[in-house]
């Protein structure tokens, strides 16, 4: 396995620059950062050259990670806004591949946070969804790159709640591009058991989130990381697990996440740095054990 970060770790904002942290993140002992398609949107070929290069120079590798907006909602009713969104994700794809990226992750299926104060539709909303998810999984599968659905906890999304439910999906869909995408942080809210979802999963399973349950780096809470690493390892799980961890308030990435407090406890860069690069080597010795669950 190898292990990254999500950039947003250190900012309050989706937009980044992203070049200065391919050498930050590889300083702290990550394999891969973690960007957002938010700040590709606009990005120039140039633009994107430069940060493939300073990922090359630096031995990093690029995933990217999308909650996608209700215009871009691959699950909508309304044609229009599916039609938007198939253009959107195509032109995003071909950034990706300009990016030597191999690896889209998100709620890349409907959209994100969702506004439960409209009725929800979640038969149509999934019968819409597979049908769409197909031609955008399709398109990634071309450009070499694997569509990963995130597994969102049920505050944040509707249609794939579990591992179970995304196992469905997947296979409805039938794409060998589109893949199953776990994260802990909404596992330990919605799984009977996160060993098990793990399992189920099997390999189906294109991407790994890690957080613990209090939104920290991993270490700082109470999830079982020994059996999940060991759960990884029983399905033979040798991809990418990205760190995911949300501990500043204020900004978009703060009113976005439900950050209400400040989670770093006023931690300076310099700590947080510390924090990431401790994390990175716990995890690391948590998940190469030769302890097996059963």
């Amino acid at each position: 396995m190898k292990y990254g970060i999500y950039f947003a770790y250190w900012e309050k904002n989706w937009e980044a620059d992203y070049v200065e942290y391919v050498s930050k993140v590889k300083k702290l002992g990550f394999d891969i950062l973690e960007i957002s398609c938010a700040a590709l949107k606009e990005a120039s070929r140039d633009e994107l050259l430069r940060l493939k290069e300073a990922a090359k120079e630096y031995g990093i590798t690029l995933t990217a990670g999308y909650g996608p907006s209700a215009g871009e909602n691959l699950a909508s009713a309304d044609a229009s806004v599916v039609e938007h969104a198939i253009l959107f994700y195509t032109d995003i794809l071909k950034k990706l591949e300009i990016l030597d990226i191999h690896v889209i992750g998100g709620g890349i299926y409907s959209y994100w946070p969702v506004d439960y104060s409209r009725p929800i539709d979640k038969a149509g909303d999934w019968e819409r969804s597979v049908t769409n998810v197909r031609t955008v999984a399709g398109i990634a599968g071309d450009l070499g790159i694997d569509y990963c659905l995130e597994v969102l906890n049920r505050f944040e999304g509707y249609l794939l709640n579990t591992a179970e439910e995304a196992k469905k999906f997947v296979e409805e869909v039938d794409v060998p591009s589109a893949k199953i995408m776990l994260d802990t942080f909404h596992m330990n809210i919605e799984e009977d058991s996160m060993v098990d979802a793990i399992r189920l999963a099997g390999d189906k399973l294109g991407h790994f989130h890690v957080g613990e349950n209090n939104r920290r780096v991993p270490g700082k809470g109470g999830l079982p990381w020994y059996q999940i690493g060991c759960a990884l390892r029983d399905i033979g799980y040798n991809k990418a697990v990205v760190m995911e961890p949300f501990v500043l308030n204020g900004g978009r990435v703060g009113s976005d996440i439900k950050v209400w407090r400040d989670l770093s406890k006023g931690a300076s860069k310099e700590q947080l740095d510390l924090d990431a690069k401790n994390s990175a080597e716990f995890l690391r010795y948590v998940f190469s054990g030769p302890y097996s669950v059963r």
